[in-house]
């Protein structure tokens, strides 16, 4: 893979990559920025959260789970001192679907974290990452199911 950035001016910054797409990023006011675009950090969770998601939804479609809707939310913290690096995730999965089975979910979401998704499995090496679940129906959206589990990092590399 190769990623090549060029610098718009400030803090700006548009980079291509192998698939053709153009990224834009910029820093916030407080680090010299326009606040235009995404940041490298922001980046980071938006792959946390596409690779997950691609993953665990490609495995419910596979297991013909029912699912309506999909969303993934990340919250990320932040050491307090520079660089700043993240230092834990909740990763939080919601699907809707009338009958979606809790065991399919729970079992995509651990393929994902322990084999599937790249950029989980990097950054279980750099900070814990907890993964939380719900399912609701689709009449209303009453949660029909949640929990939650820590994956085991990965080994190797």
């Amino acid at each position: 893979m190769e990623v090549v950035i060029d610098w718009k001016g400030g803090m700006a910054f548009e980079g291509l990559a192998d698939s053709g797409y153009l990224q834009k990023m910029d820093a916030d006011s407080l680090a010299g920025g326009d606040a235009g675009a995404v940041s490298p950090m922001e980046l980071i969770a938006f792959g946390l959260a596409g690779c997950t998601g691609m993953e665990v939804v490609s495995i419910l479609v596979k297991k013909r789970q029912p699912v309506l809707d999909f969303q993934i939310k990340v919250n990320l913290d932040r050491a307090g001192e520079y660089p700043m690096v993240f230092s834990n995730a909740v990763i939080e999965y919601i699907v809707t679907g009338e009958n979606v089975a809790e065991a399919a979910l729970i079992q995509a979401m651990k393929l994902s974290a322990e084999k599937y998704c790249p950029v989980q499995s990097m950054l279980s090496k750099a900070f814990p990452m907890e993964m939380r679940y719900k399912i609701l129906k689709e009449n209303g959206g009453k949660v029909s199911a949640e929990g939650r589990f820590i994956p085991k990092p990965v080994a190797g590399g």
